[in-house]
């Protein structure tokens, strides 16, 4: 739910059209959250995302539910460490990254989230990167620590979505 919020608060400040819809429902307990965010230099009719151009999966339920949903010639990103199968897709650009393994070692598995829009930022350039780490201050105000460890894994995606 962050990143997608993340990432539209870096659009907005951009002066682009967003629409960001998260998704709770029972999934809260454990299954497949998600977040539709919506970016376009055009007026956005719909929030509702039924075959997403880039689709971020932190979790292997979330690659059975989502894969087949991103449109042909679109961006899989997924969580390598997470995952019983790579994506099986070929019509699709795949980018694997060891999200959780990443951020373990920087020292807090909870910012996955972070290396896994870095590598959507640094792959699609939806965004410019100064602005989400504009946004992501914004957002982490008053939580130096909190903001400082998820800039150092937003890098570290952002460094192997550059290389995509």
């Amino acid at each position: 739910m962050f990143m997608g919020k993340l990432l539209a608060q870096a659009a907005l400040s951009e002066g682009k059209h967003v629409t960001w819809m998260p998704s709770y429902g029972a999934e809260v307990r454990g299954g497949t959250a998600h977040s539709m965010t919506k970016v376009s230099d055009d007026y956005i009719a719909s929030p509702v995302v039924s075959a997403p151009s880039t689709c971020v999966v932190m979790n292997y339920p979330s690659l059975l539910k989502y894969e087949e949903r991103v449109k042909a010639n679109g961006l899989l990103i997924s969580n390598r460490s997470l995952m019983n199968r790579m994506p099986k897709r070929r019509d699709i650009g795949i980018l694997n990254i060891a999200m959780t393994d990443i951020a373990s070692k920087l020292g807090n598995v909870k910012v996955a989230n972070m290396v896994g829009l870095g590598a959507l930022v640094g792959a699609k350039k939806i965004v410019s990167k100064n602005k989400v780490l504009l946004a992501l201050a914004e957002m982490l105000k008053g939580k130096e620590g909190l903001l400082v460890l998820n800039r150092k894994a937003f890098e570290k995606g952002y460094k192997l979505g550059r290389r995509r």
